[in-house]
Formats: structure tokens, sequence, C-alpha cells
């Protein structure tokens, strides 16, 4: 049975209790940025670039990042609804009910833990050295097992998974530990359930699949 609104929860309800319609066009206009800029940095990062870009050799790298562009806000919605889903599906599952347009909501407030890879990134490469290379931007993730280990040092299809095994998703899983709390009045304890079973859980699982399918 859900329990009454804690202080905790209602302080977070306040917290949160603005126009998601215009925290997602800020936060869809800042990942766009960031990215810009860092693509701009990788490009510039190629040897010879000045010469491949009045050559037209580099028309699908402009091509490619301009449809990542465009897909960004769709990625970005489809995102929050698969995350709102798990959380709903998972939370019925184990009897703790809640409604899947506040978490759908929620998806949209947590994302905003995964600019400070991007930005830090940004900031990272800001002045890069003559001698870093466009796989060496495109490589870093901070905070994360690959940051650790180093890319060079592991086969490349382990370099998306230990990516993702970072401090971020923690974050991001303690966030929601709090947004489920809240959502469904259900206890710390009882809402970190939820998230072991509805978000780490499918992501080692999804991990799993990419390494074994990996070619």
């Amino acid at each position: 049975m859900a329990k009454p609104t804690s202080p905790l929860a209602q302080r977070l309800k306040e917290l949160i209790d603005f126009d998601k319609r215009i925290y997602f066009f800020l936060l869809l206009i800042i990942f766009l940025v960031i990215r810009y800029l860092t693509n701009t940095l990788i490009l510039e990062s190629i040897p010879g670039y000045e010469s491949l870009e009045s050559q037209g050799g580099l028309m699908f790298f402009h091509i490619f990042n301009s449809l990542g562009y465009v897909w960004t806000p769709f990625a970005l919605l489809w995102k929050f609804t698969v995350i709102a889903f798990l959380f709903w599906s998972m939370g019925l599952m184990v009897g703790y009910k809640a409604n899947f347009k506040e978490l759908w909501r929620f998806a949209l407030v947590a994302e905003m833990v995964f600019i400070f890879p991007e930005l830090l990134r940004l900031l990272v490469y800001m002045n890069p050295s003559s001698s870093v290379s466009y796989f060496d931007i495109q490589n870093f993730e901070p905070l994360s097992v690959l940051w650790l280990v180093g890319p060079s040092n592991v086969a490349e299809k382990f370099h998306y998974p230990l990516s993702v095994l970072n401090v971020f998703e923690l974050i991001y899983g303690a966030i929601w530990v709090l947004g489920f709390h809240s959502i469904s009045r259900r206890t710390i304890e009882e809402s970190a359930l939820v998230v072991l079973i509805a978000y780490f859980l499918p992501l080692l699982l999804w991990l799993g699949f990419y390494i074994g399918a990996y070619r």
C-alpha cells in the first residue's frame, strides 16, 4: 500500500514544478549546441581537414552530423517514452502503481544528467594539442570504465559497453529512485528495487546482447 507523500517527495515535486515544454526546448538546444561544437572539434582534428573540406571530401561527415541534429529531438522523445514505460510496467509487475504521464515528465527532467559528460568532453578538448586525434575526442567518455582502462587497451566491441558503465548512469539511477519515490509514494527502498529491475537490469541485458552480437 502506497504511503502519504513524504516531505522529500513533496520538496522534489515543488522543485520540478515548471513548464516541461519550455524545459524540453532548452534541453534540446543545449544538447544540439554542445554536439555541434564537439563535432567541429572532431572535424578540425582530422589531418588536412581544410584541404578535404575544400575538395568536398567531408560531405558525408556533414550529412551524417546534420541527420544527427535532426534526429536528436525524436531520439529524446523516444527515450523518455521507453524509460517511462519500463518504470510503469515493472512497477506494476511488483505491485507499485505509478502514473505513466508523471513518469514521462520525470524522464524528461532526469535527462539533464547526460548533458554533463558531453559538456566535459567539449571542455577537455576545447583547445586540443596537435597530438589529439579524431578518435581521442570520439572515444573520450569521462568517468566511465572505458575512460579508466583506455580505449586502446580493450577490444573495440567493448568500447560502447564500457562507456555506458559510468558515474552518470549511477547518478541517473539515484535520481530515478527519488523520482519513483515521489510519483508512486513508495519507500526509498521499494523505489530502489524498481530502479534496479526497470532500468539497470535491462541496461545490463542490452550491453550483454551488444557484446554477443558484435561483429
